[in-house]
């Protein structure tokens, strides 16, 4: 068991809250993963680690108003 996950439930957290609010953003705990991209892919990207790699569309996705 890694050590995030020891202390995650030793004190008995989530990456959530159990009872949320509606309107209210919540961002969950950052879940360690041990996958990274290489020196040039995370240049590319912006980032080292795979689950923040989210790249923007703008209107390219469906459903835009400019499709």
């Amino acid at each position: 068991m890694e050590i995030f996950e020891s202390v995650m439930e030793s004190y008995g957290l989530t990456p959530l809250p159990k009872n949320t609010v509606e309107a209210m953003a919540y961002v969950p705990f950052q879940q360690y993963n041990s996958k990274t991209y290489s020196p040039e892919q995370s240049l590319e990207a912006g980032t080292a680690y795979p689950g923040l790699d989210k790249p923007f569309f703008g209107s390219k996705c469906s459903g835009g108003k400019n499709d």
